[in-house]
């Protein structure tokens, strides 16, 4: 007798939506302390789907006084890049007194969108209280084309709090003769001190605007890049510096507005772009935490 084979089970029937509503989300929620000593330790590493994060390195030295240095921590996402309906939620807490370096071990990817247009959403979310420093320092974003999405990044400083990051942002693949010639990404940045807003910023990139080509938006430029800092006690000696130990170029500007030190790259290399972060990263750590630059060793490997 022929067994008649079974019909597939719809789209309603599977349990997985195939139209634009669907979303696999994933999230990680760190928290950060410090004990009397002074030592940051992690209390909490809540997560959900696949966002995780190695055990906490110390790969620093005390410094002359005794006190420790940062808490070091890789975030892992293993699928390596966001995809259509992709939500990542990103959440980092400091208490007063913690100091927390926070890096990814690879560049994060952002696919082309599916048949259905349907976007990814990656949220983080930064809060570091009095006295505590946090450092954000993700490796690239590389956006292949037809990518379709949104980067929010909320940083919230209590008074007191210092904080440092970037974020770099690779368009296209030309290596693979791939330009980034559609999607849509937008980018929104806010940064605030005790509730008051500080740097609020929003941008799309659509390469078939004419803002993406024109010299007076992005110029046709495939990699850019924003540093900031906050919790600086000579803004004007810090500009100095930095102009003094990067290499001059048309390429990137340093600025101070409302306390918050913010360094742009808009040029068509990587490499560029991250010596530039890291090397303004080495003239300001010493000014925020008190000891030089500490190399992630994941960056190395």
């Amino acid at each position: 007798m022929t067994a008649i084979p079974r019909a597939l089970p719809s789209p309603a029937e599977s349990g997985h939506r195939f139209d634009g509503e669907r979303r696999w989300a994933a999230s990680l929620s760190l928290a950060f302390d410090a004990r009397d000593d002074g030592h940051t330790r992690m209390l909490k590493a809540r997560h959900q789907g696949p966002l995780r994060v190695q055990r906490p390195f110390y790969p620093e030295a005390p410094d002359e006084a005794g006190r420790p240095g940062a808490c070091h921590v890789y975030l892992l996402h293993p699928p390596g890049g966001l995809v259509s309906g992709d939500e990542l939620a990103i959440e980092a807490r400091l208490a007063p007194g913690a100091q927390a370096l926070l890096t990814t071990p690879a560049a994060n990817k952002l696919y082309r969108a599916d048949s259905q247009g349907v976007r990814w959403h990656q949220h983080t979310r930064l809060a570091v209280a009095e006295d505590a420093l946090l450092e954000w320092l993700p490796q690239e974003t590389i956006a292949f084309d037809g990518s379709k999405g949104s980067q929010v990044t909320d940083i919230e400083l209590a008074g007191g709090a210092r904080c440092l990051g970037w974020e770099v942002l690779a368009l296209g693949r030309p290596a693979s003769r791939l330009p980034y010639v559609s999607g849509v990404i937008e980018q929104r940045f806010r940064l605030t001190r005790e509730g008051r807003p500080l740097w609020c910023e929003r941008q799309v990139l659509d390469p078939t605007h004419r803002r993406f080509r024109g010299a007076w938006g992005q110029g046709g430029a495939r990699v850019q890049a924003t540093l900031w800092a906050v919790g600086l006690d000579d803004e004007a000696d810090v500009i100095a510096e930095l102009r003094e130990a990067l290499p001059a170029s048309r390429e990137w500007a340093v600025t101070v507005r409302q306390g918050v030190l913010l360094l742009r790259y808009l040029g068509n290399e990587r490499n560029v772009a991250w010596a530039l972060c890291q090397r303004a990263w080495e003239v300001l750590r010493p000014r925020l935490a008190g000891r030089p630059a500490s190399v992630p060793r994941i960056w190395l490997t």
